[in-house]
C-alpha cells in the first residue's frame, strides 16, 4: 500500500521567545515491511541545526526556534509504501540491548491495579502470543477511549483507575503488564490511515512485544488489532518519552497553544 502523509504542527508563544530548541521525531523508520519514498520537512520561524539517530535507530531533528518569534510551524510531507507483516517487524535492532525493555518507566510502572489485571490472565512464556493478545484485549476491555480524560504525563495505573483513555495510555498499560511478566516491549508512535476519513487531529500510538521466533510483534490496543499496511512506524521507545513527536525547551517565554492537523491517504499507483 502507498500511503500520503502529511503532518502540521503549529505552535504559538505567550511572547516572543529569546531562545527555544525543539527536538523534531517526525521522520518514519525504513524498516521491514515499509519504504520511505520520500519525505520532508519544512520549518517556519525556525531552521533546522543538524540531524542525527538517537539510542533507538530513531531519525531525530534538532531545529532552533528564530529569536522573536510568536508562531512556529513545522510541516512533513511524503510517501511511504508498507507491506502486511501481520504485525511482525522481526529481530531487534539498535543500540539498547534487548533487556533494556523489560525495566519499568515511570510511565509504565504498575500498580496495584494493573498487577491485579495481569493476574487475571494465564502467563505462559511458551504460548507468549496467545498472552499478549489476550493482554491487549484485556486492557481495552478496562481502559474505554476516550479524550480529554488524560494528558503526556499520565501513568498506565492512573490510566487503568480511570477507566478511560486514548491510544497512548493503551500502550503504556500493555507495556507495563508485558514487562510485569518478563516480556520485553516498547512504545510506538506513528501514523494511521482511516477507514473513514483523511483528516486527523493526532498521530497515532500502539505496543510492541518481543516473542520468541518472531521478532518484534506490534499490538495496537486501541482498535483490538496487529498492525497491517495502513500503519507507518516513525518512532520508538522504552515510553511516550523517547517517542514523542516533538519536545524541547523554550526560553523567556512559554508555550501557550498547540495545533496538530494529519492527513493520511492511500495513493494510487501508476500500473
Amino acid at each position: 500500500m502507498r500511503l500520503a502523509i502529511r503532518h502540521t504542527t503549529r505552535y504559538t508563544f505567550a511572547a516572543p521567545v529569546a531562545h527555544a530548541l525543539q527536538r523534531l521525531r517526525l521522520t518514519p523508520k525504513t524498516t521491514q515491511g515499509q519504504a520511505i519514498l520520500d519525505w520532508q520537512m519544512d520549518y517556519s520561524n525556525a531552521r533546522k541545526e543538524l540531524e542525527y539517530e538517537d539510542q533507538h535507530h530513531n531519525t531525530v531533528t534538532l531545529i532552533s526556534v528564530d529569536e522573536g518569534a510568536r508562531e512556529v510551524t513545522v510541516t512533513c510531507h511524503g510517501t511511504v509504501q508498507t507491506q502486511d507483516k501481520a504485525g511482525i517487524i522481526g529481530h531487534h535492532a539498535g543500540h539498547l540491548p534487548l533487556w533494556c525493555f523489560t525495566g519499568q518507566t515511570k510511565l509504565t510502572r504498575p500498580g496495584p491495579r494493573l498487577r491485579q489485571m495481569v493476574r487475571m490472565l494465564d502467563f505462559s512464556d511458551q504460548r507468549r502470543l496467545e498472552f499478549l493478545h489476550a493482554l491487549s484485549a484485556a486492557v481495552r476491555g478496562e481502559v474505554t477511549y476516550g479524550t480529554g480524560a488524560t494528558g503526556v504525563s499520565t501513568t498506565a495505573e492512573e490510566a487503568l483507575e480511570a477507566g478511560i483513555g486514548v491510544c497512548q495510555d493503551h500502550a503504556h498499560v500493555f507495556i507495563g503488564a508485558a514487562r510485569s511478566v518478563g516480556v520485553p516491549a516498547r512504545y510506538v508512535s506513528g501514523y494511521l490511515m482511516m477507514n473513514d476519513r483523511i483528516d486527523q487531529e493526532a498521530t497515532h500510538a500502539w505496543a510492541e512485544a518481543h516473542v520468541d521466533g518472531l521478532g518484534w510483534v506490534g499490538f495496537d490496543v486501541s482498535n483490538g488489532i496487529s498492525p497491517d499496511p495502513r500503519y507507518v512506524r516513525v518512532a520508538t521507545g522504552r515510553d511516550y518519552r523517547d517517542a514523542a513527536p516533538i519536545t524541547g525547551v523554550v526560553f523567556g517565554t512559554s508555550t501557550e497553544d498547540l495545533h496538530v492537523d494529519v492527513a493520511v491517504e492511500q495513493q494510487r499507483q501508476e500500473q
